[in-house]
């Protein structure tokens, strides 16, 4: 086999055989293959695209191409969950003490945020003490014994997704949907759940900016999960806004708090009783949607979820005092309002826009090697839709000078679109596909 015979039938418009993927795969993670082949078989995907068939080829090549984590040792049944990505996304900080609540348990790798997207270790490392750092033996007893943990990713899995995202990153081939699907379930079916929640986001803040390629998305996620053996379900929701109202590591966590003391009604609860709804219904745990989402609701109401998620801080070196005593945690020095100049009704927040408000407060990364401040940030009072007065504050900064409040200020005020009259929202739960 020759890899300038499978570019040219892939270049061509040909199928590629599993077997044909898989020596691909084998030879580019062993360094047989080269990156500049690579990168033109890249481009020839990126052009003429995979039917189902190659696209489940290639994320299992991938996914055999190193470690997995063997969950069996675990009693129950166990579910993951992963975004595509967004603004104020701290959907895991809700999601998994309620689920874990209900008795289906949570085992999550997570990564550090770069760019204008927040990481969710990043934020829990808020916590005093929390680390995330877990041994593989000690990261599957807590997912037993606690009922979920959030870790960083310290086996080997999937090396040819890694080699291929950074080629990918730099040869303008991220955006092709086989590559994205296989990027992303690769990793999912490595961490060994047996049912796969994905959150697909559709809009202005998200990789996906139409309904039509969310759902598409969606649909090849799916459909490849469940060629693997894995119950999916995958939730298409809207991201032509910041996830909530916070944005910003520390600020987010404590919305997050929020929302499990039941202190907070807005889209990301929605967000996380949806998702919930179908890990619970999926691993057998509820008989239907209407009982998954009380039991959720229950768990909150009950403050079992708060109490899981204190557990789960406690269990990872962090200090639970600060899940009941938010003030303990992180705080800017310097709190400046935002003053709309003109009255009406919020038409649009641009949501990538927000989060590089944050980014340039310290609250992210330009590059891997970038410190993060975990106290700045920006909390927004406007959302899509809400009337505002004259002068009426739409957000409020968290910084760590004045002069970085003040630069900040002028930029997210050119967040906020201000239309003359009222503004109907999008529906925010897009669909659900199974």
């Amino acid at each position: 086999m020759r890899m300038t015979d499978l570019i040219q039938k892939k270049r061509d418009g040909g199928v590629l055989t599993a077997q044909e993927i898989r020596w691909m795969i084998e030879g580019y993670t062993k360094g047989d293959v080269p990156d500049y082949q690579m990168s033109a078989m890249a481009m020839a995907i990126y052009f003429q695209g995979m039917d189902i068939e190659e696209t489940y080829a290639l994320t299992m090549a991938m996914l055999d191409s190193g470690d997995r984590i063997d969950l069996r040792g675990v009693s129950g049944i166990k579910a993951d969950k992963h975004s595509t990505g967004g603004v104020g996304d701290k959907t895991s900080l809700v999601l998994c003490p309620m689920v874990a609540a209900c008795g289906v348990k949570m085992a999550k790798l997570s990564g550090r945020g770069l760019g204008h997207t927040g990481g969710t270790i990043d934020k829990l490392e808020s916590f005093p003490g929390f680390t995330t750092a877990l041994e593989q033996d000690a990261f599957l007893r807590q997912v037993d014994e606690v009922g979920f943990a959030i870790a960083g990713q310290t086996a080997e899995l999937c090396p040819a997704d890694k080699k291929l995202y950074a080629l990918r990153d730099v040869t303008a081939t991220v955006a092709s949907m086989p590559l994205i699907v296989s990027s992303i379930l690769c990793k999912k079916l490595a961490a060994g759940a047996d049912v796969i929640v994905l959150d697909v986001k559709s809009g202005s803040g998200a990789f996906m900016q139409t309904d039509e390629a969310a759902f598409e998305l969606a649909k090849t996620l799916t459909e490849v999960g469940r060629r693997a053996g894995k119950r999916v379900v995958a939730v298409v929701t809207d991201m032509d806004e910041p996830l909530g109202n916070a944005v910003g590591n520390a600020l987010e966590v404590k919305e997050a708090l929020a929302a499990l003391r039941g202190e907070y009604q807005g889209d990301l609860l929605e967000l996380c009783l949806t998702l919930g709804t179908q890990i619970l219904r999926e691993g057998g745990a509820a008989a239907d949607d209407a009982q998954a989402r009380a039991m959720l609701e229950k768990a909150i109401e009950s403050g079992a979820a708060l109490e899981k998620f204190a557990q789960f801080v406690r269990a990872q070196g962090g200090d639970p005092a600060a899940v009941y005593d938010p003030a303990l945690l992180p705080e800017a020095p310097v709190k400046l309002e935002v003053p709309a100049a003109a009255g009406g009704y919020v038409g649009r927040i641009h949501a990538e826009s927000v989060g590089l408000v944050s980014m340039h407060l310290g609250g992210g990364r330009a590059t891997k090697e970038d410190t993060v401040d975990l106290a700045v940030g920006v909390v927004l009072h406007k959302k899509v839709g809400d009337p505002v007065a004259p002068g009426e504050s739409l957000g409020t900064i968290h910084a760590r000078t004045e002069q970085a409040a003040a630069q900040a200020a002028d930029m997210l005020r050119d967040c906020f679109e201000i239309a003359p009259e009222p503004v109907t929202r999008a529906p925010f739960i897009k669909g659900v596909v199974k």
